[in-house]
């Protein structure tokens, strides 16, 4: 091998390192956007979406879950479930389906949030436990 294969191949993997950087600040940042919209409509302020942590304690709040849940997002494995089970409470009090709730909210979280934020669903309230 010489030396300008190893130039070109690292200057080749950079461009593509550097779409993948924009590629995923972009969706962070319609995630941010779709979190705040959601958080205004369950009359929260929409500030708390950008804010690590606190924005897990207000969503557990919007769907009535105690806020020592929180702590079991730290158990691996755990934390999968509490994820699957709280992305179901935000669909329904949300009044979307449960399979809204694991495909929309949990596995594409991005267009689930912006469907939930822009689209015409409202806040019914946290569920009562």
């Amino acid at each position: 091998m010489d030396i300008s294969t190893v130039f070109a191949t690292s200057d080749s993997s950079t461009g593509m390192s550097a779409t993948w950087i924009v590629i995923a600040a972009v969706a962070a940042v319609i995630g941010i956007i779709a979190f705040w919209r959601v958080f205004k409509k369950a009359g929260q302020p929409g500030w708390a979406a950008i804010i690590p942590i606190y924005n897990t304690y207000i969503i557990l709040k919007i769907v009535g879950r105690p806020a020592w849940w929180l702590l079991l997002y730290l158990i691996p494995f755990v934390n999968l479930i509490v994820s699957i089970v709280v992305s179901i409470d935000m669909a329904k009090v949300f009044g979307k389906s449960t399979a809204f709730g694991v495909f929309g909210l949990w596995l594409f979280s991005v267009f689930g949030y912006l469907i939930l934020g822009y689209g015409d669903a409202t806040y019914k309230g946290a569920i009562e436990r």
